[in-house]
């Protein structure tokens, strides 16, 4: 029963978050044009915008992994691109409403980050064995550059540009991108709250979530990937905290 309920909350709270960023776009573009114009592209958007698209790298990833062929993969992905947190709450409700009744034993969180084709989860575990590509090692090294990147950025845009807290740098454009990145952040904010075995230390990993952006996001991935041995697969990250496994075969 509680299963139930929760899958019910997160499909309410992605529709609404969809609908809302879907109407914030529309409105904007009818009131104030397209958004591929040079003079919207101040230091501040700039810099909004590379913290967007780290947080749609991450979200990219967990995309990847879902999906079972590399047509989907990329269809999805593309679209994330191009559409944003729209694309990540239509692709969280399409999971969510995949999740049934007979799952209702399940946690929905668990049932929405896991892969669930058993004879790719094999493959990519017998490749993993396998493979002297270990892709923990390149996540770790991927995202501590990605992580630098945006503290970069944010540092020496305001050393160059200023304050972000600015009523002129609040243009139309900056606001949807704004709505659109907090969004993808609410998305990240579910596993972040998955992940953690207290409420504190969810609540402060997600407080400095939305301060920081993906800064964040990427420390949080590294950690979590500096907690797997190299050899382990990429998608451990997205089960459960050791602490709340309860230990079965997957096969």
């Amino acid at each position: 029963m509680a299963a139930i309920t929760r899958i019910s909350a997160l499909r309410a709270l992605f529709l609404t978050l969809d609908c809302i960023i879907t109407a914030t776009v529309v409105y904007t573009v009818a009131t104030d044009g397209l958004p591929f114009r040079r003079e919207l592209l101040t230091p501040w958007m700039a810099a909004t915008l590379v913290d967007f698209y780290i947080t749609v790298a991450a979200i990219a990833v967990w995309i990847a992994f879902k999906e079972s062929s590399w047509i989907s993969t990329c269809i999805w992905i593309i679209l994330l691109i191009c559409l944003g947190s729209i694309t990540t709450c239509t692709y969280v409700v399409l999971q969510l409403f995949s999740f049934s009744s007979q799952d209702s034993r399940q946690d929905p969180v668990y049932h929405v980050l896991q892969h669930h084709n058993v004879r790719q989860v094999k493959t990519l575990l017998r490749v993993s064995e396998q493979s002297k590509f270990h892709c923990v090692v390149v996540g770790r090294i991927i995202f501590s550059i990605l992580g630098f990147l945006m503290l970069a950025t944010l540092i020496y845009t305001i050393l160059t540009d200023g304050s972000p807290f600015r009523r002129e740098l609040l243009t139309p454009w900056l606001t949807a991108t704004l709505i659109d990145f907090y969004v993808n952040v609410v998305a990240v904010a579910v596993w972040v709250a998955h992940k953690e075995t207290t409420w504190i230390g969810a609540f402060i990993w997600i407080l400095l979530l939305i301060c920081f952006g993906s800064v964040t996001t990427c420390v949080y991935i590294v950690r979590q990937l500096f907690k797997l041995s190299p050899e382990d697969p990429f998608s451990l990250i997205f089960g459960e905290p050791e602490n709340k496994q309860v230990r079965s075969s997957p096969y």
